[in-house]
């Protein structure tokens, strides 16, 4: 469910220290009947696996085997277009304590790099490419 921007901007979380020139686009609110504060590090964990491509039907793991295959082929998935080269990561960006954490995160075989996890919080990121035409 969508929610107002002040819902994530009220918050007293650390990713606020390094992102103030970002631009919110807009919040999300993830429903976990049942569960409480203490519960996030479970939930997600639970994130993690559903985004498992491993676990995946036949048929979206071979639609994910093309597109990695073609991201190859075409060179968009090369260092420089990723992270760290295209654009800059937010790991770039950490206080040395919140960069540690991200070394003890569960990996994951989704396309999203860990930035920093906390037991109430955490951040993982993508870079998107632009198109412009």
């Amino acid at each position: 469910m969508r929610i107002p921007k002040a819902a994530h901007t009220a918050q007293s979380w650390r990713i606020h220290e390094f992102t103030r020139d970002f631009r919110i686009e807009d919040v999300w609110a993830f429903h976990a009947p049942d569960a409480g504060p203490d519960d996030f590090p479970v939930m997600l964990q639970a994130l993690k696996t559903a985004y498992d491509t491993r676990k995946a039907p036949a048929p979206v793991r071979f639609l994910f085997a093309v597109r990695w295959k073609l991201g190859a082929l075409l060179g968009w998935d090369t260092p420089q277009a990723d992270l760290g080269g295209r654009v800059p990561s937010l790991r770039d960006r950490l206080p040395t304590d919140l960069a540690r954490t991200a070394l003890d995160a569960a990996p994951c075989t989704d396309p999203f790099s860990e930035v920093y996890q906390l037991d109430h919080e955490a951040a993982r990121e993508l870079g998107n490419r632009t198109v412009h035409t």
